[in-house]
C-alpha cells in the first residue's frame, strides 16, 4: 500500500483477510472509519490498487460538481411530452460498477457518506445485502465475486448498513511503536545510541514516524539540523500526524536536547555520509 500512496506503521493484513475470505451472501463491504480525515480516502484508494484491482470507481457525496459522464445522453420525454430529470451521479456510478462487475473485478468507493440523504443509505444497504441497484424502472445486478464496496463516512453508518460491512479504523497518526535499527538505514552499529534517543523521543511523543518519514528525518539531521528547534521543525515537517503543540511542550525539551547532543557527539553527519 505504501507504493500506492498510503504508508502506516499499522498492519492491516488481518482485517483485509477477514473482509476477503469470510463467507458472505452479498457484496463484500468495508467501512473505513478513523480520525484521519482524507487519510481514510487515501487508505481506501491504496488498498484497492494494492489488491491488484485495475478498475476503481469513486463517488464523493460532498462533490457538488461531479465530473461529466463519458457519454451525455439527450433528455428523454414521456408520451405526454414531459422531460425526465437527468440520472443522478450516484445512480450512474453504481450502475456502472454493477455492470462492469459481471466481467471484471472492481472496487466502488463511496466517500463522505454522512452528506448523503438517508434514503441513499437504505439503497446502499440493499446493494450490499442483495447485490442489485435499482434506477427508476431498471435493475442492475452485481457480481458478488467481483465487486468490492468501500464506504467512508465521518459519522457512524446507518445501523443495518454497518451490520452488512466489516469495519476498519484508520488513525491520523501511527499508534503502533516501531523500533528502528541502524542497519535498516545503512548505518554502522556504533550509531545505536542515536537510535535509542529517537526511540525515547518517539515514546514521549506517543507516535512513531513511518520508515520513509524516519529516513527523511535522518537525512535532515545530517544536512540541516543543528539545534533542538531545528529538530522540532523537521519532525513536524516530515512526519504526518505530529502534534505541533506537543512538540513545543516543556516535557519534550530534555529528550530533544539529549538527541541533539548525541548527534553532535557521535558526528552523525560523518556516519551518514560514509554510508
Amino acid at each position: 500500500m505504501a507504493e500506492q500512496g498510503f504508508e502506516s506503521n499499522e498492519d492491516y493484513e488481518f482485517q483485509v483477510r477477514c473482509l476477503l475470505e469470510s463467507p458472505t451472501r452479498g457484496i463484500r463491504t468495508l467501512n473505513v472509519e478513523g480520525d484521519g480525515e482524507r487519510r481514510k480516502t487515501a487508505f481506501a484508494t491504496a488498498l484497492a490498487h494494492a489488491l491488484g484491482i485495475g478498475q476503481v470507481l469513486y463517488h464523493d457525496f460532498t462533490d457538488r460538481k461531479p465530473p461529466l459522464p463519458a457519454v451525455i445522453l439527450p433528455p428523454s420525454k414521456d408520451e405526454m411530452g414531459r422531460e425526465e430529470p437527468p440520472i443522478d451521479p450516484l445512480d450512474t456510478i453504481v450502475s456502472e460498477a454493477c455492470a462492469q462487475s459481471e466481467g471484471d473485478p472492481i472496487v466502488l468507493i463511496l466517500d463522505q457518506l454522512q452528506a448523503a440523504d438517508f434514503r441513499e443509505h437504505i439503497r446502499i444497504h440493499r446493494l450490499a445485502s442483495n447485490a442489485y441497484w435499482e434506477v427508476r424502472d431498471g435493475r442492475y445486478e452485481a457480481n458478488p465475486h467481483h465487486l468490492l464496496l468501500f464506504l467512508i463516512s465521518e459519522d457512524p453508518l446507518y445501523h443495518a448498513l454497518q451490520k452488512a460491512s466489516f469495519r476498519v479504523w484508520v488513525s491520523r497518526l501511527s499508534e503502533r511503536e516501531v523500533i528502528y535499527r541502524p542497519d535498516q538505514f545503512g548505518l554502522e552499529a556504533d550509531t545505536q545510541p542515536l537510535f535509542d534517543a529517537f526511540t525515547h523521543l518517539f515514546r514521549a511523543l506517543g507516535t512513531t514516524p513511518t520508515f520513509s518519514e524516519f529516513a527523511h528525518i535522518l537525512s535532515d539531521l545530517q544536512c540541516h539540523v543543528r539545534t533542538s528547534e531545528h529538530l522540532r521543525l523537521v519532525l513536524y515537517g516530515r512526519a504526518e500526524g505530529m502534534d505541533r503543540l506537543r512538540l513545543a511542550s516543556e516535557e519534550l525539551v530534555d529528550p530533544l536536547e539529549d538527541l541533539i547532543g548525541i548527534a553532535h557527539q557521535m558526528l552523525v553527519t560523518e556516519h551518514i555520509e560514509l554510508s
